[in-house]
């Protein structure tokens, strides 16, 4: 009975061993640090980082038109009114004048 049971977890062993080995490789490949979970959210962040990289992008490409526009050597007058009001805070008589609140 002894040698019998002996026989039979010498040949279970050793697939028994292989499939923890299997198995923990398979839980590491989907949970672990570079896991696919890990590369399903940082492929997310990728691409929201890149939306916001495109938008700040776009607002830099703005803000350097505007500031093309207030060099001396191509001032634009409209803009160039527009920044005086701002600054001084005026405005003329029929101007609507819109607030931001950001």
């Amino acid at each position: 009975m002894i040698q019998g049971l002996r026989r039979y977890l010498r040949y279970i062993t050793g697939p028994m061993i292989g499939v923890g080995a299997v198995v923990y490789f398979a839980y590491h490949t989907v949970e672990g640090d570079r896991g696919l979970r890990a590369w399903f959210r940082l492929n997310g962040e990728i691409i929201e980082a890149e939306a916001q990289l495109q938008k700040i992008a776009t607002e830099r490409r703005e803000m350097e038109h505007r500031v093309l526009l207030l060099r001396p050597d191509h001032l634009d007058q409209d803009m160039l009114e527009e920044r005086a009001r701002i600054m001084l805070n005026m405005s003329r008589e029929g101007d609507v004048v819109v607030f931001d609140r950001r």
